[in-house]
């Protein structure tokens, strides 16, 4: 794989009516790298994942994937190589867990075989078995269970890229700290190429590599978890004070 996995190049895109979301954005994310973006509401933290995997398009500049334009890309091949994990999950209420997980790899027409050895690995990896929840319907789980199920649909077909929004946000707080920490033991056996939009900096400095900050559609801060703590920027100080508040542990 290409050791820069994803790069924004002057990317930029502007709404219909002229409004910048993303302007001159400049960044890329190595192999195996987990980058935190975060930002205020409307800084345009979710619209750079987006760009990744072309559900917006960019109006200036480009986004590169495994250093080839994302335009050049057969979208479908493109998001074959992406899983997308969201906060509302968005799982389809009347497949069970099975069914929901198995969704991608049937679209990609592996062999039933195949499919079931899979989604039982997932689950298995995601803290599921699948003998105890295969058969559960979404309303049959809880919030945390579900964003597991989520997960494991986002990994069904082994992607090398992973783009999670906010994907533990409506969990209360004690699950979203489980949570959180099992999928940092699931990344460090994985290593995907990992881009995650949240809004909480604990999360950030828990889970990422390095960690942008971005404000108004700009780039203003890129760092190590350690580089964002001692940073001189003021907006990113303003973080720092509210972690420091909480006085939790950040990822060396």
């Amino acid at each position: 794989m290409p050791s820069e996995t994803i790069e924004f190049v002057d990317a930029g895109f502007r709404l219909a009516n002229g409004t910048s979301l993303i302007s001159s954005l400049n960044l890329a994310v190595p192999a195996g790298e987990t980058l935190a973006l975060v930002g205020r509401s409307g800084s345009g933290k979710t619209t750079a994942l987006k760009l990744i995997n072309r559900l917006l398009a960019a109006t200036s500049g480009e986004i590169k994937v495994e250093r080839i334009p994302v335009n050049r890309w057969n979208v479908i091949e493109l998001r074959r190589r992406i899983g997308y994990a969201i906060q509302d999950v968005g799982l389809f209420p009347h497949y069970n867990v099975r069914e929901n997980v198995a969704l991608v790899p049937k679209i990609e027409q592996w062999p039933a075989g195949r499919i079931a050895a899979r989604v039982d690995e997932v689950l298995a990896l995601v803290g599921l078995p699948s003998a105890e929840f295969a058969g559960r319907y979404p309303h049959q789980l809880s919030g945390g269970q579900r964003q597991r199920v989520g997960l494991a649909r986002a990994l069904a077909v082994d992607p090398p890229i992973l783009l999670m929004d906010e994907p533990f946000g409506a969990l209360d707080p004690i699950t979203r700290a489980e949570l959180r920490m099992e999928f940092q033991a699931l990344q460090r056996r994985l290593r995907k190429t990992v881009v995650l939009v949240t809004h909480d900096i604990h999360e950030a400095l828990s889970l990422g590599d390095r960690i942008g900050l971005l404000e108004n559609g700009k780039l203003r801060t890129l760092g190590t978890p350690r580089e964002f703590l001692n940073s001189a920027d003021p907006e990113a100080r303003r973080y720092v004070e509210v972690f420091r508040t909480g006085q939790q542990v950040f990822r060396e």
